[in-house]
């Protein structure tokens, strides 16, 4: 864990948890795509910048996951590293808070307020193409998150943080994260006709070919979106269909899940009912999710 890979000229990755990217912009300075998901992490970063001779000149976050902006604080603390994000990633980056606060619906409960879900805030600067370094081309691609990024390199890189999941994660998980479905499946049929060098996922293994699991990410979507529909033959509640859902493909409720998977489920039902194949019902001062 956390090794330098080399991917082909001055481009390359460091393999954590979220792979992070890492671009040599001359024979001293580098910038690094996202920080890893802790202070753990920004110290492995610099273990690496220091045994290579290297100058971290910014961090460019993909989005504001903390598992993505978590290494942002040590790092700029020891770098001085100038830090960019787009948008509201940029406003959570600076005010984490935001991230738990906006899963859990309220003020976040201590169960919530971690690493995990809650990064150290840093000093964040909103991301435009023109701070990027000489080369670099914006990539956007919202929909697992609200304004995520991706960036290719001058040597073709694409680096596509978390647009979509390994197939291995999907098939034990069924559900990934994700804030807004159409935005969502938009970009992966952008993704899907993208060429490139090599594709570099946060969460898959770095590809020449993306086409294929950015479909198996497309048709992992639209499964679920039929089985909610299914599940909503007869209206019910938020919860009780979110019961359903974990006990039909195998998973444990836990506080974590309860508000990452069910923000996600939330975002299913809202889509559904844009598209006019759910409605809700209010009954008993309840309100019901029922198929059209």
């Amino acid at each position: 864990m956390y090794e330098l890979n080399h991917i082909t000229g001055n481009s390359y990755y460091i393999q954590s948890p979220s792979k992070m990217g890492l671009v040599k912009l001359s024979d001293t300075d580098v910038c690094l795509i996202d920080s890893g998901n802790d202070k753990d992490a920004g110290r492995k970063v610099r273990q690496l910048l220091d045994a290579n001779g290297w100058h971290l000149t910014a961090i460019y976050n993909t989005h504001s996951n903390a598992d993505h902006i978590g290494g942002n604080r040590y790092l700029q603390g020891q770098t001085k590293c100038k830090i960019y994000a787009q948008g509201i990633e940029c406003d959570i980056t600076r005010h984490p808070v935001l991230e738990p606060a906006f899963l859990y619906g309220g003020f976040p409960p201590k169960d919530l307020r971690h690493k995990f879900l809650m990064a150290q805030e840093s000093d964040a600067q909103e991301l435009t193409p023109a701070v990027l370094p000489e080369g670099f081309e914006l990539l956007q691609l919202p929909g697992h998150f609200f304004h995520m990024v991706g960036f290719r390199s001058p040597d073709d890189v694409v680096y596509l943080a978390d647009c979509l999941s390994s197939r291995e994660t999907l098939d034990k998980y069924q559900i990934g994260f994700l804030y807004d479905v159409a935005a969502y499946l938009d970009t992966l049929e952008k993704v899907k006709t993208m060429q490139a060098a090599a594709f570099v996922p946060a969460h898959a293994q770095v590809t020449e070919d993306i086409a294929p699991l950015a479909q198996y990410n497309i048709d992992k979507v639209h499964e679920i979106a039929d089985h909610m529909v299914e599940l909503c033959a007869e209206p019910v509640m938020f919860e009780e269909l979110l019961k359903k859902l974990f006990d039909d493909y195998g998973l444990t409720l836990t506080f974590e899940q309860y508000v990452l998977v069910g923000s996600t489920v939330k975002s299913y039902l809202a889509w559904l009912k844009d598209t006019g194949r759910l409605t809700v019902l209010f009954e008993d001062n309840r309100l019901l999710w029922r198929r059209v």
